[in-house]
């Protein structure tokens, strides 16, 4: 009987192998207008084929001996995905985040670790004659690997941990950025991007914690399971990607994205006073929040005005966001219609609508944050019933 080349631990690498590439294969082939985004996403997920590619020449108990007689340089090509996929998966979230996302001198900066490795890689393996390549993979041995190769991966599992810190800060900025610019924000999902980026931290995090055990099992004598630690980290990236497949056929599409990818700078510039008198009757009489799509951009259009110089003196000059702005205007205008006895017939559904809430949810929240009690507490009130 033939000796078998994958064990169990194995088929789980091989499935998420096949599913990260069929996963990169629909996205490539069902998106007829592909964004900049999508280039990125397919090279993230091609990358998390590669890693458990990776696993399996350098550690699978039966297929390491098959690449190792066939093909030696193997063992250290899909290394590099380990480099590359925290940075893909950065870009990946700033394209979809920022409609003019551009490279910068910061990207070079975040690029270079990648760029050392692969020199080091050349230098140190793949300049080396096939003999010699073949026996100094013939005997490997994460437990015997020298002091500076576990540094190099836990320097690897640490750099791919601040990606994900980075990701996470930049969806933060884009949440403060969108009640700046967005009247509603109910319809922007980042349940698919937020479930992308904590999900793979988590794995990363994990990744260090392996690093750790096996510096400290290897050079400090500590007895630590850590070849169960990677096991386990390996069923979790399967059930992640698993997941993330799931989850896009069902997701919400994300919302266009923002115009910039910066806050705009601190202005102590004095407000002029006609620009907010200006903006005060625009509002009172042409009532512009009653429009549940208006944008930063489209109020600053209708007030012939930059959506900068407007942005700062709602800020600065009504303490507020542009999303509290718009808002409290529409809880003025639904108290003004719940107040009317003419109106008391109207459904709370339609005093929504009509004052420019896209759900009853936000609708209830906001109305309760300003006032204190539910619209239908308030209504109840004022008419006495």
């Amino acid at each position: 009987m033939q000796d078998l080349i994958f064990n169990t631990h194995d088929i789980i690498l091989l499935v998420t192998i096949y599913q990260s590439i069929l996963f990169a294969l629909l996205v490539w082939t069902i998106k007829h207008e592909r964004h900049q985004s999508d280039y990125f996403l397919i090279g993230f997920l091609l990358t998390q084929a590669a890693i458990p590619l990776h696993l399996l020449v350098n550690l699978g108990d039966g297929f390491r001996q098959v690449a190792l007689d066939f093909l030696p340089d193997s063992y250290r090509i899909f290394e590099i995905a380990y480099w590359l996929e925290g940075l893909l998966l950065l870009w990946y979230t700033r394209s979809l985040v920022y409609q003019n996302f551009k490279f910068t001198k910061f990207d070079l900066l975040l690029i270079t670790p990648t760029i050392l490795y692969l020199i080091y890689m050349v230098a140190s393996f793949y300049i080396l004659d096939s003999a010699t390549k073949y026996n100094l993979l013939r005997d490997w041995h994460t437990s015997e690997a020298p002091f500076w190769s576990h540094i190099i991966g836990f320097s690897r599992e640490t750099l791919r941990v601040v990606f994900s810190i980075l990701c996470l800060m930049d969806i933060q900025a884009a949440r403060r950025q969108l009640r700046n610019r967005y009247s509603n924000v109910d319809s922007i999902d980042f349940g698919w991007l937020n479930f992308l980026v904590v999900g793979f931290t988590f794995i990363r995090v994990w990744a260090v914690f392996v690093s750790v055990a096996i510096i400290l099992n290897v050079h400090a004598g500590l007895s630590i399971d850590f070849a169960t630690m990677g096991l386990i980290g390996n069923y979790v990236t399967f059930l992640l990607v698993s997941a993330l497949i799931f989850f896009s056929l069902s997701r919400s599409s994300l919302f266009e994205g923002l115009e910039d990818s910066t806050e705009p700078p601190q202005d102590n510039s004095e407000i002029d006073a006609s620009l907010v008198t200006k903006i005060e009757n625009f509002m009172a009489q042409e009532k512009p929040f009653l429009d549940n799509l208006l944008t930063l951009e489209k109020l600053s259009s209708q007030l012939e005005m930059s959506p900068r110089t407007l942005s700062t003196i709602i800020n600065r000059h009504f303490e507020q966001n542009f999303f509290e702005f718009i808002n409290n205007y529409r809880v003025e205008e639904a108290k003004a219609q719940l107040s009317d006895e003419s109106l008391r017939s109207k459904t709370m559904i339609d005093v929504m609508g009509d004052c420019g809430f896209n759900s009853k949810a936000s609708f209830n929240t906001f109305f309760k944050k300003i006032v204190g009690s539910t619209p239908s507490q308030f209504r109840n009130k004022q008419l006495g019933l």
